[in-house]
């Protein structure tokens, strides 16, 4: 997996940046921020909340598609909950996430990361228990997270402004391979 700390404006991601990133992937803060501009989805307040928030205004549901949203539950672990957007489907079951505030780089949190590996744990195969890469301990973490489901950035008919994802969501080359060896080789 790759830690981006610089990275090329590209078109429309530069209105949607974070306060004080001149990139997506130069964001350091708040996972709610970071999935608001990467996503184009305008929901406020902590992650766990989002899922609620998005009932009649987006589309939800439980399948990742690039862009969407996937909301992590309030546990201990995740007091606020999570947010992170989907940036690629590699498999039915395998995902990659571009987020913020995640893994320590550097000793703090708050950095982006670009394409992590996400994978469905849950017994019904239905996205609900997750894991997530984890820099740390340099492959897929061992804690299993429940997940609300995907809020997509196509809103509901009553909305008339369209979510449009940013473009750095993923990299020019993202590992695939790498993410199926992180969830398969355990």
């Amino acid at each position: 997996m790759r830690i981006f700390s610089s990275f090329a404006l590209l078109g429309a991601a530069c209105a949607l940046s974070p306060a004080g990133a001149a990139s997506l992937l130069d964001y350091v803060g708040q996972c709610v921020p970071f999935a608001r501009a990467a996503s184009g989805i305008q929901i406020y307040g902590d992650a766990w909340t989002w899922w609620e928030q998005a009932d009649g205004k987006y589309k939800r549901g439980d399948v990742p598609r690039v862009g969407s949203v996937i909301v992590f539950a309030k546990t201990s672990r995740l007091p606020l909950g999570h947010v992170a957007v989907i940036s690629r489907v590699v498999t039915p079951r395998v995902a990659m996430v571009t987020h913020a505030n995640w893994s320590r780089i550097d000793g703090e949190r708050g950095h982006t990361e670009q394409d992590v590996t996400l994978t469905d744990v849950s017994p019904d195969n239905d996205w609900s228990e997750v894991k997530v890469w984890y820099r740390d301990r340099d492959g897929l973490g061992t804690t299993t997270y429940p997940v609300y489901g995907f809020i997509y950035g196509t809103p509901d008919a009553k909305r008339v402004a369209k979510a449009r994802p940013a473009r750095e969501l993923t990299g020019d080359d993202p590992d695939d391979i790498g993410a199926m060896i992180d969830v398969y080789a355990r």
